[in-house]
Protein backbone atom coordinates (compact mmCIF):
# COMPACT_ATOMS: atom_id res chain seq x y z
CA UNK A 1 0.00 0.00 0.00
CA UNK A 2 1.64 3.27 -1.47
CA UNK A 3 2.39 5.35 1.94
CA UNK A 4 2.37 8.82 1.96
CA UNK A 5 4.19 9.43 4.73
CA UNK A 6 7.07 7.17 3.91
CA UNK A 7 7.79 9.29 0.48
CA UNK A 8 7.81 12.54 2.04
CA UNK A 9 10.41 11.30 4.97
CA UNK A 10 12.31 9.81 1.84
CA UNK A 11 12.32 13.10 0.13
CA UNK A 12 13.65 14.78 2.69
CA UNK A 13 15.99 12.56 3.52
CA UNK A 14 17.64 12.70 0.34
CA UNK A 15 17.49 16.55 0.11
CA UNK A 16 19.61 16.86 3.21
CA UNK A 17 22.15 13.96 2.16
CA UNK A 18 22.10 15.92 -1.26
CA UNK A 19 22.51 19.46 0.11
CA UNK A 20 25.37 17.72 2.45
CA UNK A 21 27.30 16.22 -0.43
CA UNK A 22 26.93 19.44 -2.10
CA UNK A 23 27.91 21.80 0.33
CA UNK A 24 30.85 19.82 1.37
CA UNK A 25 31.98 19.18 -2.68
CA UNK A 26 32.32 22.95 -2.88
CA UNK A 27 34.00 23.80 0.49
CA UNK A 28 36.89 21.57 -0.60
CA UNK A 29 37.21 22.80 -4.45
CA UNK A 30 36.39 26.64 -3.12
CA UNK A 31 39.37 28.50 -3.26
CA UNK A 32 38.47 32.08 -2.97
CA UNK A 33 35.81 33.19 -0.93
CA UNK A 34 32.39 34.61 -2.30
CA UNK A 35 29.79 37.35 -1.15
CA UNK A 36 26.25 37.88 -2.18
CA UNK A 37 24.95 41.48 -1.18
CA UNK A 38 21.45 42.68 -1.39
CA UNK A 39 21.25 46.44 -0.29
CA UNK A 40 17.84 47.86 0.55
CA UNK A 41 18.05 51.45 1.07
CA UNK A 42 20.60 53.89 2.49
CA UNK A 43 19.97 56.38 5.12
CA UNK A 44 22.41 58.75 6.48
CA UNK A 45 25.38 56.70 4.50
CA UNK A 46 24.59 53.31 6.12
CA UNK A 47 23.98 50.67 3.91
CA UNK A 48 20.92 48.80 5.03
CA UNK A 49 20.64 45.03 3.66
CA UNK A 50 22.21 41.27 3.40
CA UNK A 51 24.68 39.71 3.30
CA UNK A 52 25.32 35.93 2.60
CA UNK A 53 28.77 34.56 3.11
CA UNK A 54 30.00 31.35 0.82
CA UNK A 55 33.68 30.29 2.33
CA UNK A 56 35.09 27.05 3.68
CA UNK A 57 34.04 27.70 7.04
CA UNK A 58 30.11 28.29 6.12
CA UNK A 59 29.97 25.49 3.48
CA UNK A 60 31.63 22.69 5.65
CA UNK A 61 29.81 23.42 8.63
CA UNK A 62 26.26 23.56 6.76
CA UNK A 63 27.82 20.39 5.24
CA UNK A 64 27.62 18.92 9.06
CA UNK A 65 24.72 19.91 9.81
CA UNK A 66 23.40 18.80 6.48
CA UNK A 67 24.50 15.27 7.34
CA UNK A 68 23.44 15.36 11.05
CA UNK A 69 20.13 16.69 10.30
CA UNK A 70 19.00 13.62 7.86
CA UNK A 71 20.93 11.02 10.44
CA UNK A 72 18.60 12.91 13.13
CA UNK A 73 15.26 12.90 10.84
CA UNK A 74 15.54 8.84 9.85
CA UNK A 75 16.04 8.47 13.68
CA UNK A 76 13.03 10.63 14.40
CA UNK A 77 11.16 8.68 11.91
CA UNK A 78 11.13 5.79 14.34
CA UNK A 79 11.16 7.14 17.48
CA UNK A 80 8.42 9.54 16.56
CA UNK A 81 6.27 6.97 15.32
CA UNK A 82 3.31 6.55 17.22
CA UNK A 83 3.07 10.33 17.83
CA UNK A 84 -0.62 11.71 16.27
CA UNK A 85 1.56 14.86 15.38
CA UNK A 86 4.53 14.11 13.83
CA UNK A 87 4.16 16.17 10.49
CA UNK A 88 4.09 19.36 12.80
CA UNK A 89 7.19 17.87 14.45
CA UNK A 90 8.78 17.29 11.08
CA UNK A 91 8.23 20.85 10.00
CA UNK A 92 9.48 22.72 13.18
CA UNK A 93 12.49 20.47 13.40
CA UNK A 94 13.11 21.36 8.98
CA UNK A 95 12.01 25.11 10.23
CA UNK A 96 15.06 24.77 13.17
CA UNK A 97 17.43 23.46 10.55
CA UNK A 98 16.87 26.10 8.59
CA UNK A 99 17.29 29.00 11.24
CA UNK A 100 20.67 27.49 11.97
CA UNK A 101 21.83 27.33 7.56
CA UNK A 102 20.90 31.01 7.78
CA UNK A 103 22.71 31.73 10.65
CA UNK A 104 25.77 29.59 9.11
CA UNK A 105 25.68 32.00 6.16
CA UNK A 106 24.82 35.19 7.68
CA UNK A 107 27.58 38.16 6.62
CA UNK A 108 25.40 41.34 8.08
CA UNK A 109 23.71 41.56 11.42
CA UNK A 110 20.16 41.83 9.78
CA UNK A 111 20.54 37.97 8.67
CA UNK A 112 22.18 36.80 11.81
CA UNK A 113 19.09 38.11 13.45
CA UNK A 114 16.51 36.13 11.58
CA UNK A 115 18.75 33.14 11.93
CA UNK A 116 19.61 33.78 16.04
CA UNK A 117 15.79 34.61 16.80
CA UNK A 118 14.64 32.14 14.72
CA UNK A 119 16.46 29.61 16.59
CA UNK A 120 15.25 30.83 19.88
CA UNK A 121 11.63 30.66 18.75
CA UNK A 122 11.60 27.12 17.01
CA UNK A 123 13.83 26.09 19.90
CA UNK A 124 11.01 26.86 22.36
CA UNK A 125 8.51 25.08 20.67
CA UNK A 126 10.45 21.87 20.47
CA UNK A 127 11.61 21.94 24.25
CA UNK A 128 7.50 22.48 25.42
CA UNK A 129 6.37 19.59 22.69
CA UNK A 130 5.09 17.18 24.91
CA UNK A 131 3.19 19.74 26.81
CA UNK A 132 4.07 19.08 30.31
CA UNK A 133 4.85 21.48 33.36
CA UNK A 134 8.64 20.32 33.39
CA UNK A 135 9.14 20.75 29.32
CA UNK A 136 6.82 24.41 30.15
CA UNK A 137 9.32 25.35 32.67
CA UNK A 138 12.46 24.47 30.93
CA UNK A 139 11.55 26.14 27.60
CA UNK A 140 10.83 29.18 28.96
CA UNK A 141 13.88 29.18 30.89
CA UNK A 142 15.95 28.49 27.94
CA UNK A 143 13.92 31.54 25.75
CA UNK A 144 14.44 33.82 28.74
CA UNK A 145 18.45 33.22 29.31
CA UNK A 146 18.47 32.69 25.40
CA UNK A 147 16.91 36.36 25.05
CA UNK A 148 19.57 38.20 27.13
CA UNK A 149 21.93 37.28 23.83
CA UNK A 150 18.67 38.50 21.75
CA UNK A 151 18.95 42.07 23.41
CA UNK A 152 22.35 41.58 23.45
CA UNK A 153 22.33 41.62 19.24
CA UNK A 154 19.89 44.13 19.46
CA UNK A 155 21.90 46.73 21.14
CA UNK A 156 24.83 45.85 18.51
CA UNK A 157 23.03 47.33 15.80
CA UNK A 158 23.30 51.09 17.19
CA UNK A 159 27.05 50.63 17.23
CA UNK A 160 27.07 49.80 13.78
CA UNK A 161 25.39 52.43 12.97
CA UNK A 162 28.07 54.66 14.52
CA UNK A 163 30.53 52.08 12.13
CA UNK A 164 28.48 52.98 9.19
CA UNK A 165 27.94 49.66 8.24
CA UNK A 166 25.96 46.39 9.05
CA UNK A 167 27.91 44.10 7.78
CA UNK A 168 30.97 41.81 9.30
CA UNK A 169 33.33 41.97 6.87
CA UNK A 170 36.10 44.39 6.26
CA UNK A 171 35.31 46.28 9.65
CA UNK A 172 36.86 49.98 9.83
CA UNK A 173 39.86 50.06 12.62
CA UNK A 174 37.93 52.73 14.97
CA UNK A 175 37.45 52.29 19.02
CA UNK A 176 33.79 51.33 18.63
CA UNK A 177 34.92 48.02 17.89
CA UNK A 178 36.01 47.15 21.08
CA UNK A 179 32.57 47.41 22.59
CA UNK A 180 31.36 45.57 19.88
CA UNK A 181 33.23 42.94 19.63
CA UNK A 182 32.30 42.54 23.65
CA UNK A 183 28.55 42.88 23.16
CA UNK A 184 28.56 40.02 20.55
CA UNK A 185 30.69 38.09 22.98
CA UNK A 186 28.80 37.76 25.94
CA UNK A 187 26.05 37.24 23.26
CA UNK A 188 27.84 33.98 21.86
CA UNK A 189 27.89 32.68 25.44
CA UNK A 190 24.63 33.24 25.83
CA UNK A 191 23.35 31.16 23.21
CA UNK A 192 26.41 28.63 24.04
CA UNK A 193 25.46 27.81 27.37
CA UNK A 194 28.45 29.68 28.82
CA UNK A 195 28.60 29.54 32.83
CA UNK A 196 26.86 32.01 34.69
CA UNK A 197 24.20 30.85 31.52
CA UNK A 198 24.39 27.16 31.82
CA UNK A 199 21.14 26.52 33.49
CA UNK A 200 18.86 25.87 30.51
CA UNK A 201 21.25 23.80 28.64
CA UNK A 202 20.14 20.43 30.97
CA UNK A 203 16.71 21.84 31.13
CA UNK A 204 16.54 21.53 27.69
CA UNK A 205 15.96 17.41 27.93
CA UNK A 206 12.84 18.01 28.51
CA UNK A 207 12.26 17.82 24.49
CA UNK A 208 12.28 14.93 22.45
CA UNK A 209 15.98 12.87 21.94
CA UNK A 210 15.77 13.90 18.60
CA UNK A 211 15.42 17.40 19.56
CA UNK A 212 18.28 17.00 21.79
CA UNK A 213 20.63 14.94 18.70
CA UNK A 214 20.20 18.10 17.33
CA UNK A 215 20.59 21.08 19.71
CA UNK A 216 23.50 19.65 21.59
CA UNK A 217 25.69 18.33 18.58
CA UNK A 218 25.55 21.25 15.78
CA UNK A 219 22.68 23.93 15.95
CA UNK A 220 21.67 25.90 18.86
CA UNK A 221 24.55 25.67 21.20
CA UNK A 222 26.91 26.02 18.56
CA UNK A 223 25.35 29.02 17.06
CA UNK A 224 27.35 30.90 19.58
CA UNK A 225 30.83 29.03 19.25
CA UNK A 226 30.02 29.55 15.59
CA UNK A 227 29.39 33.92 15.67
CA UNK A 228 32.62 34.26 18.41
CA UNK A 229 34.63 32.04 15.34
CA UNK A 230 33.96 34.22 12.94
CA UNK A 231 34.49 37.64 14.77
CA UNK A 232 37.91 35.74 15.75
CA UNK A 233 38.45 35.87 11.74
CA UNK A 234 37.84 39.22 11.16
CA UNK A 235 38.61 40.92 14.67
CA UNK A 236 41.37 40.02 16.89
CA UNK A 237 40.34 39.43 20.04
CA UNK A 238 41.65 41.63 22.74
CA UNK A 239 43.42 40.67 25.92
CA UNK A 240 40.50 41.01 28.11
CA UNK A 241 38.19 39.42 25.58
CA UNK A 242 40.95 36.36 25.74
CA UNK A 243 40.68 36.38 29.56
CA UNK A 244 36.87 36.31 29.69
CA UNK A 245 36.72 33.34 27.35
CA UNK A 246 39.38 31.31 29.12
CA UNK A 247 38.12 32.01 32.17
CA UNK A 248 34.42 30.92 31.20
CA UNK A 249 35.51 28.19 29.24
CA UNK A 250 37.05 26.16 32.14
CA UNK A 251 35.04 26.94 34.49
CA UNK A 252 31.79 25.65 31.98
CA UNK A 253 34.01 22.37 31.64
CA UNK A 254 34.93 21.87 35.05
CA UNK A 255 30.83 22.82 35.55
CA UNK A 256 29.72 20.06 32.85
CA UNK A 257 32.08 16.92 33.84
CA UNK A 258 31.77 17.57 37.20
CA UNK A 259 28.15 18.04 37.68
CA UNK A 260 28.11 14.70 35.52
CA UNK A 261 29.52 12.33 38.01
CA UNK A 262 26.91 12.93 40.53
CA UNK A 263 23.82 12.46 37.56
CA UNK A 264 21.74 9.02 36.96
CA UNK A 265 20.05 10.06 34.12
CA UNK A 266 21.34 9.14 30.67
CA UNK A 267 19.95 11.93 28.83
CA UNK A 268 21.43 14.37 31.21
CA UNK A 269 24.25 12.99 31.53
CA UNK A 270 24.77 13.67 27.80
CA UNK A 271 23.69 17.00 28.31
CA UNK A 272 26.19 17.97 30.72
CA UNK A 273 28.98 16.40 28.05
CA UNK A 274 28.18 18.76 25.74
CA UNK A 275 28.30 21.63 27.87
CA UNK A 276 32.24 20.11 29.14
CA UNK A 277 32.69 20.02 25.40
CA UNK A 278 31.42 23.28 24.81
CA UNK A 279 33.88 24.70 27.49
CA UNK A 280 36.98 23.25 25.74
CA UNK A 281 35.59 25.36 22.68
CA UNK A 282 35.64 28.36 24.54
CA UNK A 283 38.84 27.76 25.93
CA UNK A 284 40.33 26.80 22.82
CA UNK A 285 39.26 30.91 21.23
CA UNK A 286 40.38 32.29 24.34
CA UNK A 287 43.89 30.48 23.49
CA UNK A 288 43.69 32.47 20.14
CA UNK A 289 43.23 28.92 18.07
CA UNK A 290 39.73 29.80 15.58
CA UNK A 291 40.71 26.84 13.04
CA UNK A 292 41.38 24.88 16.16
CA UNK A 293 38.30 25.25 17.66
CA UNK A 294 35.92 24.74 14.43
CA UNK A 295 38.00 21.33 13.84
CA UNK A 296 36.84 20.65 17.69
CA UNK A 297 33.47 21.84 16.82
CA UNK A 298 32.85 19.13 13.60
CA UNK A 299 34.12 16.35 15.31
CA UNK A 300 32.10 16.54 18.51
CA UNK A 301 29.15 17.12 16.15
CA UNK A 302 29.19 13.79 14.56
CA UNK A 303 30.20 11.71 17.52
CA UNK A 304 27.95 13.82 20.22
CA UNK A 305 24.54 12.97 17.38
CA UNK A 306 25.84 9.46 17.40
CA UNK A 307 25.88 9.25 20.86
CA UNK A 308 22.25 10.92 21.58
CA UNK A 309 20.53 8.47 18.42
CA UNK A 310 22.46 5.65 20.56
CA UNK A 311 21.02 6.61 23.78
CA UNK A 312 17.58 7.21 21.96
CA UNK A 313 17.80 3.86 20.62
CA UNK A 314 18.35 2.35 24.06
CA UNK A 315 15.44 4.77 25.36
CA UNK A 316 13.17 3.48 23.15
CA UNK A 317 14.06 -0.25 23.72
CA UNK A 318 14.04 0.11 27.42
CA UNK A 319 10.11 1.89 27.03
CA UNK A 320 11.31 5.38 28.05
CA UNK A 321 13.91 4.56 31.66
CA UNK A 322 16.47 7.26 31.59
CA UNK A 323 18.04 6.11 34.96
CA UNK A 324 21.69 4.20 34.05
CA UNK A 325 21.08 2.23 36.85
CA UNK A 326 17.59 0.50 35.98
CA UNK A 327 19.69 0.21 32.17
CA UNK A 328 22.24 -2.75 32.43
CA UNK A 329 23.28 -5.47 30.43
CA UNK A 330 22.68 -3.15 26.94
CA UNK A 331 25.95 -4.62 25.48
CA UNK A 332 24.31 -8.74 25.81
CA UNK A 333 21.14 -7.45 24.47
CA UNK A 334 21.87 -4.86 21.75
CA UNK A 335 25.62 -5.65 20.58
CA UNK A 336 25.51 -2.69 17.83
CA UNK A 337 23.87 -0.35 19.48
CA UNK A 338 26.20 -0.99 22.39
CA UNK A 339 29.45 -0.58 20.45
CA UNK A 340 28.27 2.48 18.95
CA UNK A 341 27.75 4.19 22.42
CA UNK A 342 31.41 2.84 23.42
CA UNK A 343 32.73 4.49 20.51
CA UNK A 344 31.05 8.23 20.78
CA UNK A 345 31.81 7.65 24.69
CA UNK A 346 35.55 7.16 23.83
CA UNK A 347 35.71 10.40 21.63
CA UNK A 348 34.13 12.24 25.11
CA UNK A 349 37.78 11.14 26.40
CA UNK A 350 39.50 11.40 23.38
CA UNK A 351 40.49 8.16 22.78
CA UNK A 352 43.67 7.77 20.26
CA UNK A 353 42.77 7.69 16.77
CA UNK A 354 39.12 8.40 16.69
CA UNK A 355 38.05 12.00 15.53
CA UNK A 356 38.19 13.91 18.49
CA UNK A 357 41.59 13.02 19.56
CA UNK A 358 43.08 15.29 16.53
CA UNK A 359 40.75 17.94 17.78
CA UNK A 360 40.57 17.36 21.74
CA UNK A 361 44.35 16.37 22.54
CA UNK A 362 45.73 18.78 20.70
CA UNK A 363 43.63 21.62 22.40
CA UNK A 364 45.00 20.27 25.87
CA UNK A 365 48.50 20.21 24.62
CA UNK A 366 48.38 23.80 23.28
CA UNK A 367 47.32 24.45 26.51
CA UNK A 368 50.67 24.24 27.91
CA UNK A 369 52.11 26.53 25.20
CA UNK A 370 49.10 29.12 25.11
CA UNK A 371 48.36 32.32 26.89
CA UNK A 372 46.31 30.86 29.30
CA UNK A 373 46.76 31.26 33.67
CA UNK A 374 47.71 28.27 35.77
CA UNK A 375 44.14 29.11 37.03
CA UNK A 376 42.68 28.49 34.12
CA UNK A 377 45.18 24.94 33.38
CA UNK A 378 44.25 23.51 36.59
CA UNK A 379 40.75 23.64 36.04
CA UNK A 380 41.04 21.86 32.38
CA UNK A 381 42.78 19.20 33.92
CA UNK A 382 40.01 18.90 36.94
CA UNK A 383 37.68 18.53 34.14
CA UNK A 384 39.24 16.08 32.32
CA UNK A 385 39.29 13.59 35.35
CA UNK A 386 35.99 13.82 35.75
CA UNK A 387 35.18 13.60 31.94
CA UNK A 388 37.04 10.89 32.05
CA UNK A 389 35.06 9.02 35.07
CA UNK A 390 31.60 9.94 34.65
CA UNK A 391 31.94 8.12 31.02
CA UNK A 392 33.72 4.93 32.32
CA UNK A 393 30.58 5.43 35.10
CA UNK A 394 27.63 5.56 32.68
CA UNK A 395 29.62 2.60 30.02
CA UNK A 396 30.10 0.29 33.67
CA UNK A 397 26.03 1.03 34.27
CA UNK A 398 24.55 0.43 31.06
CA UNK A 399 27.14 -1.98 29.06
CA UNK A 400 28.99 -4.32 31.59
CA UNK A 401 26.53 -4.30 34.14
CA UNK A 402 23.77 -7.55 34.94
CA UNK A 403 20.27 -6.61 33.12
CA UNK A 404 18.09 -4.74 35.46
CA UNK A 405 15.49 -3.83 32.98
CA UNK A 406 13.03 -7.61 32.28
CA UNK A 407 11.50 -5.45 29.17
CA UNK A 408 14.02 -4.57 26.92
CA UNK A 409 13.22 -5.32 23.19
CA UNK A 410 16.15 -6.23 20.70
CA UNK A 411 13.89 -4.39 17.91
CA UNK A 412 16.41 -2.44 15.80
CA UNK A 413 14.53 -0.59 12.52
CA UNK A 414 16.50 0.26 9.84
CA UNK A 415 15.90 4.06 10.53
CA UNK A 416 18.03 3.49 13.18
CA UNK A 417 20.48 1.52 11.82
CA UNK A 418 21.41 3.63 9.03
CA UNK A 419 21.90 6.99 10.72
CA UNK A 420 23.81 5.30 13.43
CA UNK A 421 26.04 4.04 10.64
CA UNK A 422 26.75 6.63 9.36
CA UNK A 423 27.90 8.85 11.98
CA UNK A 424 30.09 6.23 13.58
CA UNK A 425 31.89 6.27 10.10
CA UNK A 426 32.31 10.15 11.02
CA UNK A 427 33.12 9.98 14.61
CA UNK A 428 35.90 7.38 14.44
CA UNK A 429 37.21 8.41 10.52
CA UNK A 430 36.62 12.54 10.70
CA UNK A 431 39.08 13.88 12.96
CA UNK A 432 42.06 12.46 10.87
CA UNK A 433 40.17 13.23 7.64
CA UNK A 434 39.62 16.65 8.19
CA UNK A 435 42.82 17.13 9.43
CA UNK A 436 44.49 15.75 5.78
CA UNK A 437 42.51 17.66 3.42
CA UNK A 438 42.14 21.44 5.06
CA UNK A 439 45.97 22.57 5.77
CA UNK A 440 44.39 25.50 8.24
CA UNK A 441 43.40 22.79 10.84
CA UNK A 442 47.03 22.19 11.24
CA UNK A 443 48.19 22.76 14.52
CA UNK A 444 51.62 21.29 16.56
CA UNK A 445 52.31 21.09 20.03
CA UNK A 446 55.60 21.35 21.50
CA UNK A 447 55.39 19.91 24.98
CA UNK A 448 57.81 18.08 26.94
CA UNK A 449 56.83 14.41 28.17
CA UNK A 450 56.08 15.68 31.63
CA UNK A 451 53.11 17.34 30.61
CA UNK A 452 52.38 15.31 27.86
CA UNK A 453 52.19 12.14 30.23
CA UNK A 454 50.23 14.29 32.68
CA UNK A 455 47.18 14.54 30.16
CA UNK A 456 47.15 10.72 29.88
CA UNK A 457 47.81 10.12 33.59
CA UNK A 458 44.78 12.16 34.77
CA UNK A 459 42.80 10.32 31.69
CA UNK A 460 43.80 6.95 32.50
CA UNK A 461 43.42 8.40 36.96
CA UNK A 462 39.71 8.98 35.83
CA UNK A 463 39.07 5.86 34.02
CA UNK A 464 39.76 3.90 36.44
CA UNK A 465 38.05 5.51 39.70
CA UNK A 466 34.96 5.66 37.52
CA UNK A 467 35.04 1.80 37.04
CA UNK A 468 35.49 1.20 40.41
CA UNK A 469 33.02 3.76 41.46
CA UNK A 470 29.93 3.01 43.19
CA UNK A 471 26.46 3.15 40.69
CA UNK A 472 24.69 5.14 43.10
CA UNK A 473 26.90 8.75 44.05
CA UNK A 474 25.86 10.79 47.00
CA UNK A 475 23.50 13.29 45.93
CA UNK A 476 25.61 16.88 45.78
CA UNK A 477 23.49 19.53 46.02
CA UNK A 478 25.99 21.74 44.94
CA UNK A 479 26.76 20.06 41.67
CA UNK A 480 23.16 19.21 41.19
CA UNK A 481 22.49 22.45 40.89
CA UNK A 482 24.75 23.68 38.75
CA UNK A 483 26.73 25.78 40.99
CA UNK A 484 23.56 27.13 42.40
CA UNK A 485 22.43 28.50 39.08
CA UNK A 486 19.54 26.41 38.66
CA UNK A 487 17.42 27.83 41.54
CA UNK A 488 18.43 31.44 41.55
CA UNK A 489 16.96 31.14 37.85
CA UNK A 490 13.66 29.10 39.41
CA UNK A 491 13.49 31.29 42.11
CA UNK A 492 14.37 35.09 40.77
CA UNK A 493 12.07 34.26 37.68
CA UNK A 494 8.86 33.58 40.60
CA UNK A 495 10.05 37.07 42.50
CA UNK A 496 10.34 39.02 39.19
CA UNK A 497 7.13 37.76 37.56
CA UNK A 498 4.92 40.17 40.10
CA UNK A 499 7.10 42.74 40.16
CA UNK A 500 7.30 42.93 36.29
CA UNK A 501 3.28 42.65 36.45
CA UNK A 502 3.31 45.62 39.17
CA UNK A 503 5.55 47.77 36.72
CA UNK A 504 2.97 47.48 34.01
CA UNK A 505 0.15 48.28 36.13
CA UNK A 506 2.54 51.42 37.73
CA UNK A 507 3.24 52.03 34.00
CA UNK A 508 -0.40 52.08 32.40
CA UNK A 509 -1.88 54.00 35.55
CA UNK A 510 -0.25 57.19 34.97
CA UNK A 511 -3.08 58.80 33.54
CA UNK A 512 -5.25 57.29 36.75
CA UNK A 513 -5.86 59.16 40.14
CA UNK A 514 -3.25 59.46 42.65
CA UNK A 515 -4.44 57.35 45.08
CA UNK A 516 -4.12 54.44 42.40
CA UNK A 517 -0.62 55.41 41.42
CA UNK A 518 0.34 55.91 45.36
CA UNK A 519 -0.95 52.36 45.86
CA UNK A 520 0.87 50.98 43.06
CA UNK A 521 3.81 52.51 44.12
CA UNK A 522 3.46 50.92 47.81
CA UNK A 523 3.03 47.62 46.54
CA UNK A 524 5.77 47.87 43.98
CA UNK A 525 8.08 48.46 47.26
CA UNK A 526 6.73 45.79 49.55
CA UNK A 527 7.60 42.90 46.67
CA UNK A 528 11.10 44.68 46.61
CA UNK A 529 11.59 44.33 50.45
CA UNK A 530 10.01 40.85 50.22
CA UNK A 531 12.64 39.86 47.26
CA UNK A 532 15.37 41.03 49.50
CA UNK A 533 13.31 38.71 53.01
CA UNK A 534 14.18 35.21 51.14
CA UNK A 535 14.70 31.95 53.72
CA UNK A 536 18.32 31.42 54.85
CA UNK A 537 18.91 28.71 52.48
CA UNK A 538 17.84 30.58 49.08
CA UNK A 539 20.17 33.50 50.71
CA UNK A 540 22.64 30.57 50.44
CA UNK A 541 22.41 29.98 47.34
CA UNK A 542 22.44 33.56 45.89
CA UNK A 543 25.41 34.64 47.88
CA UNK A 544 27.17 31.19 46.66
CA UNK A 545 26.29 31.92 43.07
CA UNK A 546 27.27 35.96 43.43
CA UNK A 547 31.06 34.70 45.28
CA UNK A 548 31.10 32.36 42.00
CA UNK A 549 30.96 35.23 39.74
CA UNK A 550 32.86 37.67 41.78
CA UNK A 551 35.74 35.28 41.79
CA UNK A 552 35.81 35.23 38.34
CA UNK A 553 35.62 38.73 37.41
CA UNK A 554 38.74 38.79 39.91
CA UNK A 555 40.56 36.26 38.05
CA UNK A 556 39.65 37.91 34.66
CA UNK A 557 40.89 41.31 36.07
CA UNK A 558 43.72 40.00 37.37
CA UNK A 559 44.85 37.56 34.29
CA UNK A 560 45.22 34.36 36.91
Amino acid sequence: MFNFKSLKFSVILFSLFFLSFSFGMSSFFLENSMILSVELFQLSGSSFGFDLIFDKTSLSFASVVMIISASVFSFSYSYMSEDPFQTRFLWILLAFVGSMNLLIFSGSVFFLFIGWDGLGITSFALIIYYQSYDSLSAGFQTLMINRIGDALIVLSTFLFVILGQFSFISLPANYWIIPLVLILLFAGLTKSAQYPFSSWLPAAMAAPTPVSALVHSSTLVTAGIFLIIRLSYWVPLSSQGSSVLLFCGSVTCLLGGWAATYENDLKKIIALSTLSQLGVMVFCLGLGLPFLALFHLYTHALFKALLFIAAGHVLMTAFGAQDIRLLGGVGMIMPFTSVIFGVSSFCLVGAPFLSAFYSKHMILEKMFMGPGSVFSVVLMLLATFFTAKYVSRSMKCILWSKPNFTLLSKNSPLAVILPMTILSIGAIASGKFIFLVDISNLETAYVSSFLGGTINFVTMLGVTLGLFSGISPKNNFFLSTMFFLTPVVSFSSKVLSPLVEKMNSLDYGWLEPSFIIKSNIQTLGSEIISFFMWPNIQLSMVRGSFFLISIMFIAITFNL
